[in-house]
């Protein structure tokens, strides 16, 4: 083996770095590889050993690279790029197409419209892969990535839709305690989503219950869920009331599982959009699946289940 390749630092050594000198941080860094912080923190010290200099400086609760840092960064990130390229290339990744959204976007949205593109499109696989990491589309690990994003918006995104936010709890609920107004609230059970560090306020019970005139309401109760599509699921079973997304909660509504008492909605700022990966952007089953998204989230938007309920409805 020549002398060069035996000095070679383990390339999962080099996607931490990359990853930490990318995020600026070893907490997000870690979440995105699946680590914990302490071992991305191990690996990231054992290759400073191996090179000889440190690569980053270290501040209370900041990390900035050091100029050899800074150096070695965009030779390492270059090469992981081109290592992506050449499995590509190669052949080596499967031949699927592979996205990746949030876990409650797949389970509420895309898995339910998977049938009607398999039906239009047998040829193409598909592997969806759920998380909520933040994912490097150029790395080449994906295909598509369908995210829900604010301000700051790749001009390579293609919008899919908004979101407006109301109540929605289940029928039988609704008839042993009627939402007339948002003060009947006070004798249901709330559905909240966990949010910590106050990342997504607009999906909070106290913004909705201040923007319509009944701001510090005690309720009955309360529960938490760490995953929307399992609050919607409590929702649907009778446990509470939750604020609903549109369209995600579109079919439970249009399957009467759950109702909007109260008609008015309002809008989020922030929207859901799908992002090709530069590898893939011109493939022709990256094409048919963002077209296929696209026309589902136009029927979507128009209040429309998705594609295998109203084949059913049709039949029925």
């Amino acid at each position: 083996m020549h002398r060069t390749l035996r000095r070679l630092p383990s390339l999962d050594f080099l996607r931490g770095f990359e990853a930490v000198a990318r995020r600026g941080s070893f907490t997000l860094a870690a979440e995105e590889l699946f680590l914990t912080q302490s071992a991305l923190s191990r690996q990231v010290k054992a290759l400073e050993e191996a090179l000889g200099v440190p690569l980053f400086e270290r501040r209370h609760r900041a990390v900035t690279l050091t100029p050899a840092g800074a150096a070695f960064r965009g030779d390492v990130a270059e090469a992981l790029r081109v290592i992506a390229a050449a499995a590509e290339r190669a052949g080596t990744r499967s031949d699927a197409l592979r996205v990746t959204t949030t876990v409650s976007f797949a389970s509420l949205w895309v898995i339910p419209r998977l049938p009607a593109f398999r039906e239009a499109h047998p040829e193409v696989e598909v592997f969806l892969s759920a998380n909520d990491s933040f994912v490097d589309l150029a790395r080449g690990d994906v295909d598509l990535a369908i995210r829900y994003l604010g301000a700051e918006v790749p001009a390579s995104a293609v919008r899919l839709f908004g979101e407006r936010m109301l109540p929605v709890v289940s029928p039988a609920v609704a008839r042993r305690a009627p939402l007339r107004t948002p003060a009947d609230l006070a004798r249901h059970v709330l559905l909240h989503f966990d949010d910590p560090e106050g990342r997504l306020p607009w999906l909070h019970w106290p913004t909705w219950l201040a923007a319509n005139g009944a701001a510090g309401l005690k309720p009955a109760g309360s529960l938490r869920f760490t995953l929307y599509d399992q609050l919607i699921q409590a929702a649907a079973g009778g446990q509470g009331v939750a604020l609903g997304r549109l369209p995600l909660v579109q079919s439970f509504l249009d399957r009467g599982q759950l109702v909007a008492p109260f008609p008015r909605r309002y809008d989020s700022q922030r929207g859901y959009y799908v992002l090709a990966a530069p590898h893939a952007a011109a493939r022709p089953d990256v094409e048919a699946f963002v077209a296929f998204l696209r026309a589902e989230a136009a029927k979507a938007e128009a209040g429309g289940a998705p594609a295998r309920q109203r084949s059913k409805a049709l039949k029925t």
